[in-house]
């Protein structure tokens, strides 16, 4: 199992060094950190093999690298993907500075521009038979665009689409209220 790394250590990527400043976030997939390479931010991803009971994975990895080129296909807005180490297991992405949905939403400052935005992806995703994580911590608004800033993508199933699951998320709804108490 994959242990979390500390900031001010440093990881490879192909023989790469990135200095870690701090971890972003953890999903079903892996650790995010920001990273630096050469005084410029990026974020490094550690795919981690542990167990999710809501989700089966076969090769993370390659899902990953899978749904980047779906996504990207589609035209969906999300960091562009710098570097991939299969041995390693580890990816670096484009770094989208900015606060998460998810902190707007918790803050009371989400834009409107976010919701439409995101209802814009939606057109494109549903042509396209696909489905994003709509979970908010996966987007992040930077000079007035919304990224997603996740890479994970399914077939469109209604049931996890953005208006029956992930709007859920994008307001003070008594399912946002649970988890953010949950979380702390």
């Amino acid at each position: 199992m994959v242990q979390p790394f500390q900031a001010g250590e440093t990881v490879t990527v192909n023989g790469a060094g990135y200095t870690l400043q701090k971890l972003l976030g953890k999903g079903k997939g892996g650790y995010s950190y920001l990273a630096r390479r050469d005084g410029q931010p990026v974020v490094v991803k550690q795919i981690h093999h542990e167990p999710c009971e809501y989700y089966q994975f076969g090769d993370k990895l390659a899902a990953e690298l899978h749904d980047y080129a779906r996504l990207s296909a589609i035209g969906i807005a999300m960091p562009k993907l710098l570097d991939a180490d299969r041995a390693a297991e580890r990816l670096v992405k484009e770094y989208i500075a900015g606060e998460t949905v998810y902190d707007m939403v918790l803050h009371d400052r989400l834009p409107a521009a976010c919701l439409d935005q995101v209802r814009q992806m939606c057109r494109l995703l549903y042509a396209a038979n696909t489905n994003i994580d709509y979970f908010p911590t996966n987007f992040i608004l930077q000079d007035g665009v919304l990224y997603y800033v996740d890479y994970e993508c399914n077939d469109y199933m209604d049931e996890w689409n953005f208006e029956n699951w992930g709007v859920k998320y994008w307001s003070k709804t008594p399912e946002f209220l649970a988890h953010a108490a949950a979380r702390g």
